[in-house]
């Protein structure tokens, strides 16, 4: 005997007295549906045994027990630290994780966010795009709890976790003045970046805490590229007056720094001291070992789940903005001499 026929939308459309369409409207939460339509859908989902699928189950259930991720692998070189912590906090409360990377564009941030509510996830980790903000406001017109991991808004109305930049770049500022140096350089991140605001910012306090005037030529934008790193670092040096010392606001500039150093047979740590913002696995590897401070990627991907599961218990408390310290990693890159061993 052959096994039955499993239903399809055709056959809840049929029982329902609605259109195919309608029925994947319903099914896939891909626009709104007259409430006793949706209600004679349910039904029909339920009759016919139609929740043997994840996506009608949850209907019926309230819920598919799925988070989305939607990440730029790009700007994330500590993205798979993040997303296995994100992956174990979110199992241990019985959550399956559904990951996309947005490439850093609008648009193909804009096409994951609705793929993945497409699937009926029910809330969403995300790392936002620079952008018109389109994808958040569409979030929120459609209700879906979001939490924004590392880029966050002073102004954003959903919850949000990430490292404390100000005073962290401050204290890599104030580090590289108590060596002596006058003439420190920041290479910035990407511009529209919350991230790169704050770390500017940072940047511009330490300064002013060790006694040293702001010089806004002493800023170049990196645009959070390798090859962009290397032309700032290049900028800071054909200046009149050299940059003597650097802070580098993320690991893809460090990455041309180095290199454009090597290209000018400069020694790091001796001819040009550098400080980092992230703490990539090879910073201890390069000679002479990177002064970096280092983000807690796991705690932020654990953080952001847990936000992401009170939201769902609790849809209308205040949002909130978790900030997490990172750690000072004191190595050789700033002219720190090697330790004791």
């Amino acid at each position: 005997m052959p096994p039955p026929r499993r239903p399809t939308q055709r056959d809840i459309a049929e029982l329902a007295g609605v259109s195919i369409t309608t029925v994947s409207h319903v099914v896939n939460g891909t626009r709104q549906v007259a409430p006793e339509t949706r209600a004679a859908v349910l039904d029909a989902v339920a009759r016919t045994g139609y929740t043997s699928d994840v996506i009608a189950r949850s209907l019926v259930t309230g819920g598919t027990r799925t988070i989305g991720v939607a990440i730029s692998l790009l700007a994330n070189p500590y993205f798979a630290t993040l997303i296995q912590a994100i992956e174990r906090e979110a199992a241990d409360a019985g959550y399956t994780v559904l990951l996309s990377d947005t490439h850093d564009t609008v648009d193909t941030e804009q096409e994951i966010v609705r793929a993945l509510r497409a699937r009926r996830v029910e809330g969403l980790l995300l790392t936002p795009v620079p952008g018109d903000g389109s994808v958040l406001s569409e979030l929120e017109t459609v209700g879906i709890p979001t939490v924004l991991v590392d880029r966050l808004s002073p102004r954003s109305d959903h919850d949000q976790v990430g490292t404390e930049n100000i005073q962290a770049t401050s204290a890599l500022t104030q580090h590289l003045a108590a060596h002596g140096h006058r003439r420190i350089g920041l290479i910035s991140g990407a511009a529209g970046l919350a991230t790169s605001d704050e770390r500017t910012l940072g940047y511009r306090l330490g300064l002013g805490r060790a006694g040293l005037p702001w010089n806004p030529e002493l800023v170049v934008c990196g645009f959070s590229e390798r090859r962009r790193g290397a032309e700032a670092l290049g900028r800071l040096l054909d200046l009149p007056e050299p940059a003597t010392a650097v802070v580098v606001a993320n690991d893809a500039m460090m990455v041309g720094v180095l290199h454009e150093a090597r290209r000018r047979y400069l020694r790091i740590g001796t001819d040009l001291a550098v400080a980092g913002y992230d703490d990539p696995e090879w910073a201890e590897l390069v000679e002479p070992p990177l002064t970096t401070m280092a983000q807690p990627v796991a705690e932020i991907g654990r953080a952001a789940v847990r936000l992401l599961l009170d939201r769902l218990r609790d849809p209308n408390r205040p949002p909130e903005t978790v900030r997490l310290a990172p750690t000072l990693r004191h190595r050789q890159s700033c002219g720190c001499p090697p330790p004791l061993t």
